[in-house]
């Protein structure tokens, strides 16, 4: 996939965020696909959003403290309700890995509502 110019998301990864090996744990990647996709699905309505799925996360390189990782969306689909976005993550070296989110407006209660 043709990443875009201009990533959603950019952050350096820090020593706190390293398990035992001293590479940056799956898991504050995770977290970070999350944020970037939020703040895609955000950009499609003015709606607060859950996240209900994420697909297909495997990691290809590893991340290290220093790295600056970069998070490019792609908003794939725009449901009744929902948006589904592609997150690619980028660290200066390397592909690290892609994820495909589902996130779902919903009102304060957590029912979900229209995007419109």
């Amino acid at each position: 996939m043709a990443l875009a110019a201009d990533p959603t998301l950019r952050v350096t990864m820090l020593p706190r965020d390293t398990n035992a090996r001293g590479t940056i744990f799956g898991g504050v990647i995770l977290s970070h696909i999350d944020l970037a996709g939020g703040i895609a699905a955000a950009r499609q309505a003015a709606r607060n959003f859950v996240t209900r799925a994420m697909r297909e996360v495997e990691f290809i390189a590893p991340v290290y403290v220093g790295d600056v990782v970069s998070f490019y969306t792609t908003v794939l689909r725009v449901g009744k309700t929902s948006v589904t976005v592609q997150v690619s993550v980028e660290a200066e070296r390397a592909m690290v890995t892609e994820a495909e989110v589902i996130y779902v407006a919903v009102d304060e209660a957590g029912k979900p509502i229209p995007l419109k």
